[in-house]
């Protein structure tokens, strides 16, 4: 089983939301993923309520504020995203820190702010060119991962990882099954340090980046990659359904 998910994005208004869910269907070979999908948060109630969509699929807020409601013009809060739908929430996500200067603390406190609403976070890190040029991938993914992990209460807190190198985001360039593996063992092994390897083997760490139905095979096969986050790709049933598939 992979976990395959979708990130919308700016893209996707209501009525583009149910046409999606009205032509994605889930065969055998997709059954046994677990398959998520983040809409704009004003698709989300739309997605919810859809009644073309496969119960199986399930939805997330693409971003949350780290308090539960107050004068935060423009915010959403994990509590508006858990009542119009949503089981899960992508935190720092590289957009997010790269054109609004989201930093590790902020992303911390919205890793938090998910888990008291039960939304599953979604902890997004990854390396920008110039710090992978610099070699600089392992200092870079730890520092994200290890202040998201001071939210995480307990070993039992469910979480996903989702190693998405800027540099690989929207340009059309992947990382090599190779790059994904090395980052997330890198991020594995931390985990275990942090949090025991019983939960370190369960949490599923996601690759994202420039995802298409013609490289997930192998991006799906490397070593560590229990999933992908996939955007441009996943605007489109017939695509994000021959991503699915491919995860068998």
């Amino acid at each position: 089983m992979a976990v395959i998910a979708g990130n919308w994005k700016m893209h996707m208004a209501p009525e583009e939301a149910r046409t999606f869910f009205g032509a994605f269907e889930i065969d055998e070979m997709m059954a046994n993923n677990e398959i998520l999908i983040f809409p704009p948060a004003i698709s989300l109630l739309a997605a919810y309520k859809c009644e073309d969509r496969d119960p199986r699929v399930q939805l997330g807020i693409q971003n949350v504020h780290w308090e539960d409601q107050g004068a935060f013009t423009g915010e959403i809060s994990a509590v508006m995203a858990a009542s119009v739908g949503a089981s899960y929430a992508l935190v720092g996500h590289s957009e997010r820190r790269q054109l609004f200067g989201e930093t590790d603390e902020q992303v911390a406190l919205k890793v938090a702010a998910a888990l008291r609403q039960d939304l599953i976070p979604v902890i997004c890190v990854g390396e920008t060119l110039e710090e992978r040029e610099a070699g600089r991938v392992n200092e870079v993914i730890l520092s994200q991962l290890d202040l998201a992990l001071t939210s995480i209460p307990d070993p039992d807190t469910r979480f996903l990882i989702a190693y998405e190198p800027v540099w690989a985001i929207g340009t059309g360039k992947t990382a090599t099954p190779m790059d994904a593996a090395g980052a997330h063992g890198t991020l594995r092994n931390r985990l275990e340090q942090a949090i025991g390897a019983t939960t370190a083997a369960r949490t599923e760490i996601l690759y994202g980046g420039s995802v298409q139905p013609s490289n997930a095979t192998e991006i799906l096969a490397a070593q560590d990659v229990d999933g992908v986050l996939i955007g441009g790709a996943s605007l489109n049933p017939q695509s994000f359904g021959e991503i699915t598939r491919a995860a068998g």
